[in-house]
């Protein structure tokens, strides 16, 4: 609707997870030099933390898109299987049988990891949203690593998920799984800086002539209210683009962004947009009559203690 408008090829602020628009900050480029060295030097757990629409998935699709060694990759995205299901889905990923008897399963993936180690290939199961992993699943991931040492270099096993997930790891259940854990990285949301190059990258891929579509004023405030998270930059950004090009405007400014944050803030919602209130200026004249009261007030206090 309003590529032609601004001179888009395409829609500059999709939601959908595209490695190929992935802008790495430096808290991201960190979260994926980690994934990958937990990959190469045989690190057995890791945990990547991040807030919501962090990048999380991002990350993971571009690392397994890099994976260049020869592996075995299970992404489960969906953390509400049942146990049968959740063994179903992994022999389906590593294409090993399952009749639904578990411990028949547990010999079968172990002797699948020797065979893997003696040929020097690597198996990586990465389990994504996985802060809502019932617990008996988080076991069931563990019995998965009960492996002998001479095999456990084979299988790295990557749990990722939002910060609640490290408070899911200090039941007291969990404490043999805590203790495996050898890798752990907090990715941070945007920084001012961050933002306003994010914002100019995703448009210069979609083929932006002109780079500042957008104010500082408003890149400023789009990074205040969404204290600089991917996803909700992205939704701010692009209804952004709409209220403009429905006022046929050619510049996004701060009275744009304010606009499509008071419609799109949810009352109550914490994890939503937060709009700042509009900055109250204090005018010199103001301030020069404030000065005069205090300094008759002084005077007043001092002429009524000499006199007694």
């Amino acid at each position: 609707m309003y590529r032609q408008h601004f001179g888009l090829l395409h829609k500059p602020f999709e939601l959908v997870p595209d490695a190929g628009t992935l802008f790495l900050s430096e808290s991201h480029k960190e979260a994926l030099s980690v994934l990958r060295y937990g990959v190469v030097a045989n690190k057995g757990f890791l945990v990547l933390t991040g807030g919501i629409g962090t990048g999380k998935t991002t990350l993971v699709n571009v690392l397994a898109a890099s994976l260049d060694c020869p592996h075995h990759l299970c992404v489960l995205s969906n953390p509400t299987l049942e146990i049968g299901d959740f063994y179903y889905y992994l022999a389906s990923k590593l294409e090993l049988p399952f009749d639904g008897n578990k411990a028949k399963f547990l010999i079968l993936f172990s002797q699948f990891i020797e065979k893997c180690r003696k040929e020097q290939r690597r198996v990586l199961l990465i389990f994504d949203e996985a802060h809502a992993l019932p617990f008996e699943l988080f076991q069931e991931i563990r019995f998965l690593a009960n492996l002998p040492p001479e095999d456990q270099v084979a299988l790295s096993i990557f749990l990722i998920g939002q910060p609640e997930l490290l408070e899911r790891l200090t039941d007291e259940r969990l404490l043999p799984l805590r203790q495996r854990v050898a890798i752990r990285f907090h990715i941070e949301p945007l920084s001012m800086d961050d933002t306003r190059e994010y914002i100019f990258f995703r448009l210069e891929r979609a083929g932006a002539v002109r780079r500042k579509l957008f104010t500082e004023k408003a890149l400023e405030l789009i990074h205040r209210t969404t204290g600089g998270n991917p996803r909700l930059i992205n939704i701010i950004c692009d209804n952004a683009l709409v209220s403009a090009f429905a006022a046929d405007a050619l510049v996004i400014d701060e009275a744009i962004i304010r606009s499509c944050a008071g419609e799109l803030a949810i009352p109550g919602e914490t994890a939503s947009f937060s709009l700042p209130r509009p900055e109250k200026r204090i005018e010199p004249e103001w301030i020069a009559v404030g000065i005069a009261i205090l300094a008759a007030m002084g005077l007043g206090l001092y002429l009524a203690y000499t006199n007694g």
